[in-house]
């Protein structure tokens, strides 16, 4: 992610909790938070495509394949 996106972030987390923020602020914030938690769960995902697990029988399997992700 590009420092300058977390640099915003966190100068407008600050200004919250002084000054308050605008409505555009506000926007901005929730705009800049929702790419920053994309970017996490992307890091997260690439980190649970390179983990394996030793299963009941003793196979290793990717940790996707053994626990996927559940419907609904």
């Amino acid at each position: 992610m590009e420092q300058n996106v977390l640099g915003r972030i966190n100068e407008l987390a600050k200004k919250k909790k002084t000054v308050g923020l605008t409505p555009e602020e506000q926007a901005e914030q929730k705009r800049l938070y929702k790419i920053y938690l994309g970017n996490i769960r992307s890091q997260f995902e690439a980190t649970l495509d390179n983990v394996s697990v030793k299963d009941d029988n003793g196979n290793v399997v990717p940790f996707k394949e053994a626990f996927p992700k559940k419907q609904g």
